[in-house]
């Protein structure tokens, strides 16, 4: 039951945190805004924000264990020319930061960094979050006891054209994990970056489509132990770099190399290029992928099984974006088992549907490639 203007605070034991007030936002509210609320919140708090427009309020939330959402639909930030301390629309600076319906647009800084959220503290889970037109969509710093967690999100056109500027740029923190998610039409930055020492990419739309011009659909820089599975990948014909995914091309730092690129259905619209090209010398696992457009998979030395090549005519509606798998449509060949990580299957659980759900993946008598099972043989 959410409680209006008093809250309580438990007696804990140590390094738990305490359960804290519900701050409401709105114009009908004693507080107004989400920067009134930053100004007051405490640690523990759920901040609700009554769904609407919040035109060039910006905020930066210093308590940690905040949850920060948007109540009774989303609420929108556009940032109208403002941004909080040179960097974004929301500077989260405490620990463990829920974000939940939230539309963070048009953040530019003099730096050309501007974001929807600049993350500064340790640890942030968003979730039904949208973040467009900003110079960055979501910013985070480096530290290695964070974990970032962003899902049922969608990132588009963000960047400032310089390359410098992404849809998302996670930095060396413990793990990134994205899921169920739409990243597209970055603006000559990257769709996906992230330099976290763990990466687990699953189940997400990751295009360029028509008008973007990215660089690279994902770039893990400084590679990690890293998972890429059951996304639709797309490189549009405006791309600007031959290659999909870029792995450990800026220096194979991160304690683990290893990449497992699995059941991911990848559509090259540039004509040319392949899907990877990785750095260092990591264990790369690439496995059970359809490939639509090239037939270059990867630029390095790794262990290639079950990729098959078809074209756009296997797709229910590819215009559309439904990438299942038309029933009689001609694939060559099946899949093959994709083996385990860490002891965990790497066989794909979901697929990804439009817009930003899922569903359970088919269990076929085999496995086919790429991000879809057929339901019928």
């Amino acid at each position: 039951m959410l409680l209006t203007g008093a809250f309580f605070l438990a007696v804990l034991p140590r390094g738990m945190a305490a359960a804290g007030r519900v701050l409401q936002v709105g114009p009908t509210r004693a507080l107004k805004t989400p920067a009134a609320a930053a100004a007051v919140a405490r640690d523990g708090d759920t901040v609700a924000i009554d769904a609407g427009a919040y035109p060039g309020d910006v905020a930066v939330w210093n308590a940690s264990h905040l949850t920060l959402r948007g109540a009774g639909g989303e609420a929108l930030l556009p940032a109208n020319g403002k941004n909080a301390g040179g960097k974004a629309i929301w500077v989260l600076r405490g620990d463990d930061t829920t974000v939940e319906h939230i539309d963070f647009s048009g953040c530019t800084v003099p730096d050309h960094n501007g974001a929807g959220i600049r993350q500064e503290g340790k640890g942030l889970t968003v979730r039904y979050c949208r973040f467009h037109d900003n110079e960055d969509g979501i910013l985070t710093g480096a530290n290695p006891e964070s974990d970032i967690r962003i899902e049922y999100s969608e990132f588009a056109h963000n960047g400032a054209g310089d390359g410098y500027s992404h849809n998302m740029y996670i930095g060396h923190v413990r793990k990134f994990t994205l899921q169920f998610c739409i990243s597209r039409g970055a603006k000559v930055g990257h769709l996906v970056k992230s330099r976290a020492a763990e990466n687990d990419i699953r189940y997400n739309r990751l295009m360029d489509e028509q008008d973007g011009t990215s660089s690279y659909v994902i770039d893990l820089p400084n590679g990690g132990k890293s998972v890429i599975l059951g996304n639709i990948l797309q490189h549009g014909p405006k791309a600007e770099n031959g290659a999909a995914i870029s792995y450990a091309k800026e220096g194979a730092v991160n304690p683990v190399q290893a990449l497992y690129v699995v059941n991911n259905t990848y559509i090259n619209a540039r004509g040319r290029g392949n899907l990877l090209n990785v750095g260092g010398d990591p264990v790369l696992h690439v496995t059970n992928n359809l490939i639509v457009g090239t037939r270059a998979i990867v630029e390095g030395n790794g262990i290639l099984l079950g990729n098959r090549f078809a074209d756009a005519k296997c797709f229910v509606d590819a215009e559309k974006c439904d990438f299942h798998l038309l029933p009689g449509a001609t694939v060559p060949g099946a899949g093959v088992d994709p083996g385990t990580l860490d002891g965990a299957p790497l066989t794909p659980e979901w697929q990804y549907v439009e817009p930003l759900g899922r569903e359970a993946r088919p269990h076929g008598a085999t496995l086919d490639a790429g991000a879809y099972q057929r339901t019928q043989r």
